[in-house]
């Protein structure tokens, strides 16, 4: 079987198209999925049913194609909602009545990528969306029969989910406790330009939309918020607007970030807090889970505010773990991934939007003063590092600081009185990924370099 399992991920499948990714393996992991999800919820493929759509992407229709195809020859029933974004395929699998889901998209990835995201139904915790791996999917494909079945006639229909998809985002917020504020949102030519203006058109706030043409080449900025100058534009475009803040998502639309009255980019973990304080005004004592990497002031405040923090290892799919089995209302990371239990345990940087607007509209600060507050510490950005030998490396960090070591839950985290770091090997690179948090801007400085120096040297 001649394959690139190179594109089969921890969570999804992403690869350049049609060199790694072409219409053959789509039907190869069309098929694999038919399978795992058969196996996972007891069911025969001729009575699954599940809900699909794709990206902008050039890749996206000709790859969800092959699949569709498949699907319907297996004797599935599938309903296509069309071009959505990655928020829209997690609400309709956990919102209506199907077993599974699949989108054609690649994330955040360049242009010239196609992939697929697979959720589906959790046959052991109730109103919970998981995942199907691209690891998983390589497996089963390996051991497939090269002879197709003899095929079926699954039925194919049609459906327009945004409506309720609307309803459910607002069903986190109060309207009437929202303020007319100007907003700046960059939807970056992609997914979420769908439902943006939709969903503004139900808030008493203006919207500033930055390139909401959907556009599969994505020529207005980088795919992904995180990539430097990326942010540029809607940082500008909020000083010119005289605008109160504003948004930035990747192109599929689950990761948001956001600017201030003044143009400065704001970090996932201390969005997270914004959103955090807001959830726990409405759920007392509630749990909220968030990764290694954050900021100390993430769980002092949420600790403060009369919370449970939850640590988690990094990746949406160890915070969602930890938010079914530790009963936590959220979860939200570094990288502007934001999960809630009320839906399906899943990402939506839609519902991010309106908790952080509502949150902004009750405190009555601009987001410059309120985020002041919570910027208690100097978090460095996360450096990557590459090394030829990465055990060995580890086992440096561990001898020199042995005695103030945390854990070694997801890498080695070591904690002093006033700075700690996370270092922790890529799973797909010879990387080391190194966070590094001190007292002030000095310290943190003088603390990378340290960190750095003993790995290097």
């Amino acid at each position: 079987m001649n394959i690139d399992e190179s594109i089969f991920k921890a969570y999804d499948i992403r690869g350049i198209y049609p060199k790694q990714l072409n219409e053959k393996t789509a039907q190869l992991v069309a098929r694999g999925y038919l399978k795992i999800l058969s196996e996972k919820l007891n069911k025969k493929v001729e009575d699954l049913s599940i809900v699909v759509g794709k990206d902008i992407r050039q890749s996206s229709e000709p790859l969800l194609a092959e699949v569709i195809k498949v699907f319907l020859n297996s004797g599935a029933s599938v309903t296509d909602i069309g071009l959505i974004s990655i928020n829209d395929i997690y609400f309709a699998t956990g919102n209506y009545n199907f077993d599974g889901g699949l989108i054609a998209t690649a994330s955040h990835n360049p242009p010239e990528y196609g992939g697929f995201k697979m959720p589906i139904k959790s046959p052991d915790y109730k109103k919970t969306v998981e995942f199907i791996s691209g690891k998983d999917i390589l497996k089963v494909i390996k051991d497939l029969p090269e002879a197709d079945e003899p095929k079926k006639n699954g039925k194919l229909e049609k459906k327009d989910i945004i409506e309720d998809h609307l309803n459910h985002i607002l069903s986190f917020t109060d309207i009437e406790k929202i303020k007319p504020f100007k907003i700046v949102v960059d939807t970056g030519n992609g997914m979420n330009g769908i439902l943006m203006p939709k969903l503004f058109a139900k808030l008493p706030c203006e919207l500033v939309h930055l390139f909401s043409d959907l556009d599969g080449n994505f020529p207005s900025r980088n795919p992904n918020p995180l990539i430097k100058g990326a942010a540029d534009k809607v940082s500008q475009k909020v000083i010119d607007k005289k605008a109160d803040f504003g948004f930035i998502y990747d192109v599929d639309g689950d990761r948001m970030f956001m600017v201030d009255e003044k143009g400065n980019f704001i970090r996932g973990d201390i969005v997270l807090l914004l959103i955090a304080r807001a959830m726990l005004v409405k759920h007392p004592s509630s749990a909220i889970a968030y990764n290694l990497i954050c900021s100390h002031a993430v769980p002092e405040f949420i600790e403060k505010w009369g919370g449970k923090p939850i640590r988690s290892e990094v990746g949406y799919y160890n915070l969602t773990k930890h938010m079914r089995e530790e009963d936590g209302i959220m979860s939200g990371e570094v990288s502007g991934h934001f999960a809630f239990r009320d839906n399906y345990y899943t990402d939506s940087g839609f519902i991010a939007l309106v908790l952080a607007i509502q949150a902004l509209s009750e405190d009555g600060r601009k987001f410059s003063e309120v985020i002041k507050e919570y910027q208690l510490y100097s978090r460095g950005d996360e450096i990557n590092l590459k090394v030829d030998d990465i055990k060995s490396k580890l086992d440096k960090i561990k001898t020199h600081y042995r005695d103030n070591i945390k854990d070694e839950i997801d890498g080695i985290t070591v904690e002093f009185t006033d700075w700690w770091f996370n270092i922790r090997p890529s799973n797909t690179e010879p990387l080391l990924r190194i966070t590094v948090e001190a007292a002030n801007k000095e310290e943190l400085k003088k603390r990378q370099e340290e960190v750095l120096s003993i790995i290097k040297n």
